[in-house]
């Protein structure tokens, strides 16, 4: 009986002893973004909630944001940009505050949300049909800016398709994103070609 009771005990208390492990040792803690806060340790994030309890564990895909003279991740309308490199290409999706993925990554690049937008440069894949001389299918690849919901759809389209090449050469820098926020309902987007900003209302 003796030997059941501390068994309990120590299944109850072997979760708590875990996660108080886990939040010592933090090299940075962020000020609080939307109910938590970033904290780091080595390569990795996690979050952490008022209380201080651990929130979504340390992982190495939660892209930072730099504020002042620090970077981290934070949350906006319960979404954290996360970042997946698959083939040499970098891919952008969001997590909920539980860790899941809420918006598969997807977009060649994209922003934190701002009151349940965001601002994403949409990749689209361009069937050209088959190469007879080599019998193998043929793809272009274009991109657009464009707002998106929390769910990662397409809400308001901001500039026109570009063409890129899919290959890592070409992403040894993020993309650039020449639209940002002024407003809840108010976009600027910087033309390429003439550089000057032009002013587009969204939902």
């Amino acid at each position: 009986m003796k030997k059941a009771a501390i068994l309990l005990i120590a299944i109850v208390l072997f979760p708590i002893i875990g996660h108080s492990q886990n939040s010592e040792g933090l090299e940075f803690i962020s000020p609080f973004h939307d109910g938590v806060a970033a904290v780091k340790k080595g390569k990795q994030w996690a979050f952490i909630n008022a209380d201080g309890t651990i929130v979504v564990d340390f992982r190495a895909d939660l892209v930072p944001t730099t504020s002042g003279d620090s970077a981290y991740p934070i949350f906006n309308s319960d979404r954290c940009l996360i970042k997946q490199v698959i083939d040499g290409i970098p891919y952008y999706g969001y997590i909920d505050k539980t860790g899941v993925v809420s918006v598969k990554p997807q977009f060649l690049n994209a922003t934190n949300f701002n009151t349940n937008s965001a601002i994403a440069l949409k990749l689209i894949k361009v069937d050209l049909g088959e190469n007879g001389l080599v019998g193998k299918e043929m793809y272009l690849y274009k991109y657009f800016e464009t707002t998106i919901d929390v769910s990662g759809e397409i809400k308001t389209v901001l500039t026109e398709e570009e063409t890129i090449g899919l290959i890592p050469k070409n992403f040894r820098t993020p993309l650039a994103i020449t639209s940002k926020f002024i407003s809840e309902h108010l976009i600027a987007t910087k033309s390429k070609d003439t550089n000057l900003w032009y002013l587009k209302k969204i939902d």
